[in-house]
């Protein structure tokens, strides 16, 4: 295919390296196959206990240099590899499409999204600020400043094989940061598609070997990471139950974690709300990725007066869904990542109808022509109760769950009442309901909308969720913080030595 090529994919590629070079390992194949037509693209070596070790040997050394670069010295370099995903954005965008399953318009969406944290790490690389305050010391100079960290370990999920890494990655070394990105086993090949990217302007800048390192590897090799004090800062992005385990090791020696997991969102649709717009974000949250987004919108809390209507107005969108081919632009939803997740689904639309749920729109396992892979399904709706247990997990697949409410304080209960908390959406224009929804009794998540759906984050804010989502913030803001260790100084230019608190000490 064209787009492999382009981006320089090659059997040669083993899936771990420094950089610019890559390093033979001895570990388990894993084997890529494309949920578009289930055909195999291709197979990468993940990481042995040897080649992870001069991956680390490797990062280290390059810590040492990569933090006296001056930080907007840095930040050209990240502006270069913003360029470099210019120029390959239709190729990478292909691949992310092919390999994932997200439709085209996403896939491409997702490369800009990795062109967008480049221009702001480009920005941010002259503004990595701290604060002066007063002393109570006289002729004292009190200050904060922010160092790079070391290590930053990313491990990233399949269903944003990219852009999720860039958030990490291009903050990190404007920070002055070295990194070591662990794909999902599931996309291996846009891992080594981003490594190519980034080496060809790593080597004509020639920024140290060791940088940028890529190890591919499934559940042991993440525990390496996560149980290995060499590495400061774990950030991962994934399911809750990964997380956690990922949270203990890295507890357990006193690291630092940075977790984006799981969400259950819902969008409240009140009473005055404008129904078409409604519509759109409802519709597009449910069923963008197959539903496969953290983000994805799983609950819709509807006001009892527009509930039928609204009911209606949804059916009816369904049945203009069509689903295919996601490199295909005539078709909205695509595949399912692979049959695991197929099955998942169907468990999940069984589980729904035993605890009473009821199906305005039928799922299925799409058959036949152009749905070969087995990775097609039909989204879907029930009308179910918030208090069901399907509902209150987090089902990565394109089933939306309705319900009603009759005032905004039970909506807002409803939404709130699940263990996950990332995004969250009203639609109104009532301006006392949308501020009532983002006030301190209101949505409980880390992002919260009015007018727009839970779906489709920009990078210019700090993105993240609350409760079992993890807490971590990524991207935008000041997110930054985390990939740097804060220091606190005291400078005394005078020639005596005032203790703090007026305590005397006198020898």
């Amino acid at each position: 295919m064209k787009f492999l090529s382009e981006l320089q994919i090659q059997a040669k590629n083993k899936g771990v390296s420094t950089g610019t070079k890559w390093i033979a390992s001895k570990g388990a194949k894993i084997e890529s196959f494309s949920p578009v037509d289930g055909k195999l693209i291709g197979a990468v070596s993940s990481a042995d206990k040897n080649s992870y070790e001069m991956v680390i040997a490797t990062a280290q050394a390059a810590f040492v240099e990569w933090r006296h670069w001056p930080a907007p010295k840095r930040g050209d370099v990240v502006r270069q590899i913003g360029d470099e995903l210019r120029l390959n954005k239709q190729s990478l965008g292909e691949l992310v499409s092919y390999e994932m399953g997200k439709s085209l318009q996403e896939g491409l969406g997702e490369v800009q999204e990795m062109i967008d944290i480049c221009d702001f790490a480009v920005g941010l690389s002259r503004q990595l600020h701290g604060l002066t305050m007063h002393s109570e010391r006289p002729g004292h100079r009190m200050y904060e400043q922010y160092h790079p960290l070391g290590i930053v370990g990313i491990i990233s999920a399949f269903n944003f094989p990219v852009a999720v890494w860039s958030w990490n990655t291009m903050l990190a070394w404007v920070c002055g940061d070295v990194c070591i990105w662990k794909p999902s086993e599931k996309t291996p090949l846009c891992g080594i598609a981003c490594q190519n990217i980034t080496a060809k302007v790593f080597k004509k800048n020639n920024v140290p070997e060791g940088v940028n390192n890529l190890i591919m590897g499934g559940r042991e090799v993440g525990e390496w990471m996560s149980a290995d004090a060499r590495i400061p800062l774990m950030s991962a992005t994934g399911s809750t139950r990964m997380g956690k385990a990922l949270a203990t090791a890295v507890a357990a020696r006193l690291g630092r974690s940075l977790l984006e997991l799981g969400g259950n969102n819902a969008i409240i649709i009140t009473q005055n709300a404008d129904l078409d717009i409604a519509l759109i974000g409802a519709a597009f949250g449910a069923v963008g990725t197959a539903g496969q987004r953290c983000t994805s919108t799983r609950r819709l809390i509807i006001h009892e007066r527009v509930y039928n209507k609204f009911k209606e107005k949804l059916v009816n969108a369904y049945k203009q869904l069509k689903i295919g081919n996601p490199l295909e632009q005539k078709n909205h939803v695509g595949p399912l990542i692979d049959t695991a997740a197929v099955q998942m689904y169907v468990d999940a639309i069984v589980k729904c109808k035993e605890e009473g749920g009821n199906f305005i729109v039928e799922g299925a396992v799409l058959k036949g022509k152009g749905y070969e892979s087995g990775c097609y399904v039909k989204p879907c709706i029930a009308e179910a109760k918030n208090s069901y247990q399907i509902v209150q997990h987090e089902t990565f697949a394109p089933i939306l769950y309705l319900m009603k409410y009759k005032t905004i304080d039970e909506a807002i209960a409803l939404q709130n009442n699940v263990p996950q908390g990332l995004s969250s959406a009203i639609m109104t224009n009532n301006l006392r309901e949308a501020e009532k929804f983002l006030g301190y009794a209101g949505s409980d998540c880390g992002i919260a909308n009015v007018n727009i759906g839970t779906s489709g984050a920009e990078i210019g804010g700090a993105f993240g969720g609350e409760k079992e989502t993890g807490g971590g913030r990524e991207s935008g803001s000041d997110a930054w913080k985390v990939y740097m260790r804060r220091q606190t100084n005291t400078i005394n230019y005078t020639d005596k030595l005032p203790l703090a608190q007026g305590i005397k000490f006198d020898l």
